[in-house]
C-alpha cells in the first residue's frame, strides 16, 4: 500500500487524474493512453501509470484530494485541466454514466 502522503508536482497530479479519467469505464484504450503520454515525458508517465495501478480506488481519491490542496490552481489552470479531462472522456465519442459520475466527484475535489 502506498503512503497517502504522496506529494506530486502539478504535472504528476495531472497525469494521475487523466489516468483516472481514462479508467472511468474500467478500460484504458490505446488512444486514451497515447493522449495522456503526449502531455508528459515517458518516465513520468510510466511512474504515474505504475503507481495508479497499484492504488485502490480510495487511495486514488485520497491522493488526488491531498495533492489538489497542496497546489494553488488558478481558474485558468482548472479550466484547462477540465478541458483535458473531457478530451479523455470523449476519445471514444461517448460520455458514459461512469464518466459523468467521476466528473462530478473530481469537480467536487478540484473546486
Amino acid at each position: 500500500m502506498n503512503s497517502k502522503n504522496t506529494t506530486w508536482t502539478k504535472k504528476e497530479l495531472q497525469i494521475y487524474i487523466l489516468l483516472l479519467c481514462a479508467n472511468a469505464d474500467s478500460e484504458e484504450t490505446e488512444e486514451e493512453l497515447q493522449l495522456i503520454k503526449s502531455k508528459t515525458d515517458a518516465e513520468t508517465f510510466e511512474r504515474m501509470h505504475k503507481e495508479f495501478h497499484e492504488d485502490s480506488e480510495d487511495e486514488r481519491f485520497d491522493k488526488i484530494d491531498t495533492n489538489v490542496q497542496l497546489h494553488d490552481y488558478s481558474n485558468m489552470e482548472l479550466s484547462e485541466f477540465r478541458k483535458e479531462m473531457y478530451e479523455i472522456f470523449l476519445t471514444d465519442k461517448k460520455y458514459l454514466l461512469m464518466e459523468r459520475n467521476l466528473d462530478r466527484i473530481l469537480d467536487n475535489i478540484l473546486y
